[in-house]
């Protein structure tokens, strides 16, 4: 049983889709009883074993089939009716596909940025900090973080974007920020916000229209000032309030998903 717990905090850890197929219930003769698990790979392969024969092959096409959907499922089968198995007992299966954590890039490792990273870990997103300064992830805060000193530009170059990447801009220096957002806005995100005053944010805002950098449409998805609006003052309190909208896209999208 720990080793199917290792794996599964492997899966996610590594990103890999995949799902856990558990055993809940049975009734009658079964080739595994209740607690059995499995865990299907998006190509169908397994690890780990609910007993085998026809049962096991029909979990494993349903799995595949709900991994992509992020949705788990609860399925029952009567061995001898439905599957034509001679065990003569039925089986009840949860799937629960086991949906990868958020990437997090968080560009700027000052007050801010680290704050986000240790508060973000805690409730799990994967988290990589970006930032060129020398010793700048010198701090043992930064330990277990994935840190990339390097320029910039170069790490947003080198880095993998996808739908499932939330993207916060948070660098010493304002240039910086808006250079990044341009880059950024047209690569694959879940969430892409940049701090700033009201004031900077309306002249980037100026600025990338006439200069057609973005679109309007593309301008009005970045969130910008970033974060939930509410009355905060040290870096960890704006660290929460970036938190919190984190927390209400990636919970908003999840239930859209499902």
């Amino acid at each position: 049983m720990q080793q199917i717990f290792a794996k599964t905090e492997e899966i996610i850890q590594s990103q890999q889709p995949a799902a856990l197929c558990i055993v809940i219930e049975t009734h009658g003769s079964t080739p595994r009883k209740q607690g059995a698990k499995m865990i299907v790979y998006a190509d169908g392969s397994i690890f780990g074993s609910i007993g085998g024969g026809t049962v096991e092959n029909e979990v494993a096409q349903m799995a595949k089939k709900l991994i992509p959907e992020g949705k788990p499922a609860k399925v029952t089968f009567n061995l001898d009716i439905d599957l034509g198995m001679h065990c003569g007992g039925s089986m009840e299966v949860y799937i629960e596909p086991l949906n990868p954590l958020q990437k997090l890039f968080i560009f700027g490792a000052g007050h801010i940025g680290k704050s986000l990273a240790g508060f973000a870990r805690d409730l799990d997103f994967s988290v990589t900090l970006f930032d060129p300064r020398e010793e700048i992830f010198t701090d043992k805060a930064f330990t277990g973080f994935n840190c990339i000193n390097k320029d910039y530009f170069q790490a947003i170059g080198e880095a993998v974007f996808d739908d499932n990447t939330f993207v916060v801009i948070v660098t010493p220096k304002h240039v910086y920020d808006e250079e990044i957002v341009a880059l950024v806005a047209r690569k694959p995100h879940a969430y892409l916000g940049m701090i700033g005053s009201i004031r900077k944010v309306e002249l980037l805002k100026k600025r990338f229209l006439e200069e057609h950098l973005l679109s309007p449409e593309e301008l009005e998805k970045i969130d910008m000032p970033i974060g939930i609006k509410f009355n905060v003052q040290t870096p960890q309190e704006i660290a929460i309030s970036i938190l919190a909208k984190l927390i209400d896209i990636r919970n908003s999208s999840f239930s859209l998903s499902r």
